[in-house]
Protein backbone atom coordinates (compact mmCIF):
# COMPACT_ATOMS: atom_id res chain seq x y z
CA UNK A 1 0.00 0.00 0.00
CA UNK A 2 1.08 3.35 -1.05
CA UNK A 3 1.71 5.78 1.79
CA UNK A 4 -0.85 8.52 0.44
CA UNK A 5 -3.67 5.62 0.23
CA UNK A 6 -2.49 4.67 4.03
CA UNK A 7 -2.75 8.94 4.98
CA UNK A 8 -5.86 9.02 2.91
CA UNK A 9 -7.61 6.17 4.55
CA UNK A 10 -6.36 7.82 8.27
CA UNK A 11 -8.13 10.99 6.75
CA UNK A 12 -10.80 9.45 6.03
CA UNK A 13 -11.48 6.88 8.62
CA UNK A 14 -10.09 9.39 10.93
CA UNK A 15 -7.05 10.12 12.94
CA UNK A 16 -8.61 9.05 15.60
CA UNK A 17 -10.07 5.52 14.64
CA UNK A 18 -6.89 4.88 13.02
CA UNK A 19 -4.98 6.24 15.71
CA UNK A 20 -5.52 3.53 17.66
CA UNK A 21 -4.63 1.03 15.18
CA UNK A 22 -1.63 2.99 14.62
CA UNK A 23 -0.41 2.58 18.63
CA UNK A 24 -1.00 -0.97 18.48
CA UNK A 25 1.60 -1.57 15.89
CA UNK A 26 4.36 1.10 17.21
CA UNK A 27 3.09 3.92 15.34
CA UNK A 28 3.85 2.08 11.53
CA UNK A 29 0.36 3.38 9.64
CA UNK A 30 0.79 0.68 6.92
CA UNK A 31 0.38 -1.97 9.45
CA UNK A 32 -2.23 -0.05 10.82
CA UNK A 33 -4.18 -0.29 8.15
CA UNK A 34 -3.00 -4.01 7.92
CA UNK A 35 -4.47 -4.44 11.31
CA UNK A 36 -7.82 -2.20 10.96
CA UNK A 37 -8.45 -4.63 8.08
CA UNK A 38 -8.07 -7.66 9.46
CA UNK A 39 -10.20 -6.46 12.44
CA UNK A 40 -12.93 -6.11 9.70
CA UNK A 41 -12.37 -9.46 8.60
CA UNK A 42 -13.08 -11.24 12.38
CA UNK A 43 -15.76 -8.83 12.71
CA UNK A 44 -17.45 -10.18 9.80
CA UNK A 45 -16.37 -13.66 10.76
CA UNK A 46 -17.70 -13.47 14.53
CA UNK A 47 -20.92 -11.64 13.22
CA UNK A 48 -22.17 -14.84 11.55
CA UNK A 49 -21.50 -17.05 14.52
CA UNK A 50 -22.86 -14.61 16.63
CA UNK A 51 -26.60 -14.64 14.98
CA UNK A 52 -26.95 -17.94 15.03
CA UNK A 53 -26.00 -18.12 18.46
CA UNK A 54 -28.72 -14.97 19.33
CA UNK A 55 -31.13 -16.64 17.44
CA UNK A 56 -30.49 -20.40 19.02
CA UNK A 57 -30.55 -18.99 22.21
CA UNK A 58 -33.36 -16.67 22.22
CA UNK A 59 -35.51 -19.10 20.99
CA UNK A 60 -35.08 -21.78 23.39
CA UNK A 61 -35.70 -18.90 25.99
CA UNK A 62 -38.92 -18.65 24.20
CA UNK A 63 -40.27 -22.14 23.92
CA UNK A 64 -39.49 -22.06 27.79
CA UNK A 65 -41.28 -18.77 28.54
CA UNK A 66 -44.03 -20.04 26.46
CA UNK A 67 -44.73 -22.63 28.21
CA UNK A 68 -44.24 -21.51 31.82
CA UNK A 69 -46.58 -18.49 31.16
CA UNK A 70 -49.29 -20.72 28.96
CA UNK A 71 -49.13 -23.27 32.14
CA UNK A 72 -48.67 -20.78 34.89
CA UNK A 73 -51.38 -18.14 33.42
CA UNK A 74 -53.39 -19.63 30.73
CA UNK A 75 -51.53 -16.88 28.43
CA UNK A 76 -49.00 -18.29 25.83
CA UNK A 77 -47.50 -14.92 24.87
CA UNK A 78 -45.21 -14.39 27.79
CA UNK A 79 -44.02 -11.17 26.94
CA UNK A 80 -47.65 -9.46 27.98
CA UNK A 81 -46.49 -10.52 31.08
CA UNK A 82 -49.40 -11.93 32.71
CA UNK A 83 -47.52 -12.79 35.85
CA UNK A 84 -46.08 -8.74 36.21
CA UNK A 85 -42.47 -10.10 36.69
CA UNK A 86 -40.91 -7.73 34.54
CA UNK A 87 -39.51 -4.48 35.14
CA UNK A 88 -40.17 -1.22 33.72
CA UNK A 89 -37.28 -1.07 31.31
CA UNK A 90 -38.17 -4.54 30.12
CA UNK A 91 -42.26 -3.39 29.22
CA UNK A 92 -40.49 -0.47 26.65
CA UNK A 93 -38.16 -2.97 24.90
CA UNK A 94 -41.38 -5.64 24.20
CA UNK A 95 -43.72 -2.30 23.38
CA UNK A 96 -41.20 -1.28 20.40
CA UNK A 97 -40.85 -5.09 19.64
CA UNK A 98 -44.63 -5.22 19.31
CA UNK A 99 -44.69 -2.07 16.91
CA UNK A 100 -41.94 -2.92 14.83
CA UNK A 101 -43.06 -6.06 14.37
CA UNK A 102 -46.76 -4.81 13.40
CA UNK A 103 -45.40 -2.29 10.49
CA UNK A 104 -46.98 -1.92 7.38
CA UNK A 105 -50.10 -3.59 8.86
CA UNK A 106 -48.81 -6.82 9.69
CA UNK A 107 -50.46 -9.58 12.09
CA UNK A 108 -48.50 -9.61 15.30
CA UNK A 109 -47.22 -13.10 15.97
CA UNK A 110 -45.44 -14.47 18.76
CA UNK A 111 -42.55 -15.15 16.65
CA UNK A 112 -42.37 -11.50 14.59
CA UNK A 113 -42.17 -9.69 18.75
CA UNK A 114 -39.51 -12.75 19.71
CA UNK A 115 -37.34 -11.57 16.60
CA UNK A 116 -37.76 -7.92 16.84
CA UNK A 117 -36.33 -8.20 20.71
CA UNK A 118 -32.69 -7.31 20.55
CA UNK A 119 -29.39 -9.32 21.96
CA UNK A 120 -29.33 -7.19 25.01
CA UNK A 121 -32.95 -7.97 26.26
CA UNK A 122 -32.06 -11.70 27.14
CA UNK A 123 -29.17 -11.42 28.80
CA UNK A 124 -30.76 -9.10 31.43
CA UNK A 125 -33.77 -11.89 31.89
CA UNK A 126 -30.69 -14.09 32.86
CA UNK A 127 -29.49 -11.61 35.99
CA UNK A 128 -30.35 -11.65 39.91
CA UNK A 129 -33.08 -10.16 39.55
CA UNK A 130 -35.18 -12.96 38.38
CA UNK A 131 -33.32 -16.10 40.63
CA UNK A 132 -36.90 -16.99 42.09
CA UNK A 133 -39.06 -15.49 38.84
CA UNK A 134 -38.22 -16.70 35.29
CA UNK A 135 -34.79 -19.08 36.12
CA UNK A 136 -36.48 -21.87 37.57
CA UNK A 137 -38.25 -22.51 34.18
CA UNK A 138 -35.65 -21.12 31.82
CA UNK A 139 -32.93 -23.43 33.10
CA UNK A 140 -34.49 -26.36 31.45
CA UNK A 141 -33.31 -24.24 28.10
CA UNK A 142 -29.84 -25.80 29.43
CA UNK A 143 -30.26 -29.21 30.75
CA UNK A 144 -26.78 -29.96 33.29
CA UNK A 145 -26.47 -26.25 34.00
CA UNK A 146 -27.81 -25.96 37.11
CA UNK A 147 -26.30 -21.97 37.76
CA UNK A 148 -27.78 -19.21 35.92
CA UNK A 149 -24.26 -17.37 35.79
CA UNK A 150 -23.02 -20.13 33.85
CA UNK A 151 -25.41 -18.58 30.77
CA UNK A 152 -25.52 -15.22 32.02
CA UNK A 153 -22.04 -14.91 31.95
CA UNK A 154 -21.17 -15.43 28.77
CA UNK A 155 -24.17 -14.32 26.90
CA UNK A 156 -23.32 -11.12 28.51
CA UNK A 157 -19.64 -11.06 27.03
CA UNK A 158 -20.75 -11.97 23.53
CA UNK A 159 -23.83 -9.05 23.63
CA UNK A 160 -20.92 -6.80 24.62
CA UNK A 161 -18.82 -8.14 21.51
CA UNK A 162 -21.60 -7.88 19.48
CA UNK A 163 -22.36 -4.38 19.98
CA UNK A 164 -18.85 -3.64 19.96
CA UNK A 165 -18.88 -5.10 16.47
CA UNK A 166 -21.78 -3.78 16.09
CA UNK A 167 -20.67 0.08 16.26
CA UNK A 168 -17.22 -1.04 14.24
CA UNK A 169 -15.30 -0.70 16.88
CA UNK A 170 -11.64 -2.54 17.48
CA UNK A 171 -12.00 -6.59 18.56
CA UNK A 172 -7.95 -7.13 18.09
CA UNK A 173 -7.60 -6.73 21.58
CA UNK A 174 -10.39 -8.74 22.97
CA UNK A 175 -9.88 -12.32 24.04
CA UNK A 176 -11.53 -13.82 20.52
CA UNK A 177 -10.14 -17.65 21.05
CA UNK A 178 -12.25 -17.32 24.62
CA UNK A 179 -15.10 -15.84 22.98
CA UNK A 180 -15.11 -18.07 20.65
CA UNK A 181 -15.01 -20.80 22.76
CA UNK A 182 -18.10 -19.62 24.84
CA UNK A 183 -20.24 -18.95 21.89
CA UNK A 184 -20.05 -22.28 20.87
CA UNK A 185 -20.11 -23.91 24.40
CA UNK A 186 -23.69 -21.88 24.42
CA UNK A 187 -24.76 -23.08 21.62
CA UNK A 188 -23.91 -26.66 22.34
CA UNK A 189 -25.59 -26.47 25.90
CA UNK A 190 -28.36 -25.25 23.92
CA UNK A 191 -28.79 -27.96 20.94
CA UNK A 192 -25.88 -30.02 20.73
CA UNK A 193 -26.36 -30.95 17.00
CA UNK A 194 -27.12 -27.01 16.19
CA UNK A 195 -24.38 -26.21 18.08
CA UNK A 196 -21.93 -28.62 15.73
CA UNK A 197 -23.91 -27.44 12.85
CA UNK A 198 -22.72 -23.52 14.14
CA UNK A 199 -19.35 -24.59 14.63
CA UNK A 200 -19.01 -26.44 11.59
CA UNK A 201 -19.26 -23.21 9.48
CA UNK A 202 -17.40 -20.84 12.14
CA UNK A 203 -14.47 -18.91 10.68
CA UNK A 204 -13.34 -17.36 13.96
CA UNK A 205 -10.35 -19.38 14.58
CA UNK A 206 -9.03 -19.46 10.66
CA UNK A 207 -9.69 -15.82 10.84
CA UNK A 208 -7.63 -15.75 14.35
CA UNK A 209 -4.37 -17.66 12.90
CA UNK A 210 -4.04 -14.60 10.40
CA UNK A 211 -4.11 -11.90 13.46
CA UNK A 212 -1.33 -8.90 12.34
CA UNK A 213 1.36 -8.54 14.83
CA UNK A 214 0.76 -5.49 18.31
CA UNK A 215 3.05 -4.40 20.29
CA UNK A 216 0.88 -6.26 23.20
CA UNK A 217 1.27 -9.40 21.98
CA UNK A 218 4.90 -8.75 21.07
CA UNK A 219 7.39 -10.88 23.40
CA UNK A 220 10.22 -8.92 21.69
CA UNK A 221 11.22 -5.16 20.86
CA UNK A 222 12.96 -6.61 17.67
CA UNK A 223 9.47 -7.71 16.10
CA UNK A 224 8.19 -4.38 16.54
CA UNK A 225 8.23 -3.84 12.25
CA UNK A 226 7.48 -6.90 11.33
CA UNK A 227 11.02 -8.66 11.73
CA UNK A 228 10.46 -12.34 12.83
CA UNK A 229 7.67 -14.19 12.90
CA UNK A 230 4.06 -13.12 13.19
CA UNK A 231 2.66 -13.51 16.81
CA UNK A 232 -0.73 -14.98 17.22
CA UNK A 233 -3.00 -13.95 19.96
Amino acid sequence: MSEATAQLLKQRFSPERLGAYQAAVGGDLDQAVTLYEWNATMSGAFWITLGHVEVLIRNAMHRQLTDWSTRTHGEPRWYLDPGGVLDGRRHKQIATAREQATRDGRQETPGRVVAELTFGFWPFLLTRSYDRSLWPYLRAAWPGKPLRREIHGPLAELHELRNRIGHHEPIYNRPLKELHTKALDLACWTCPDTGAWIASRCQVLPVLETRPWTVRASPAPSQRRGQGRPVRR
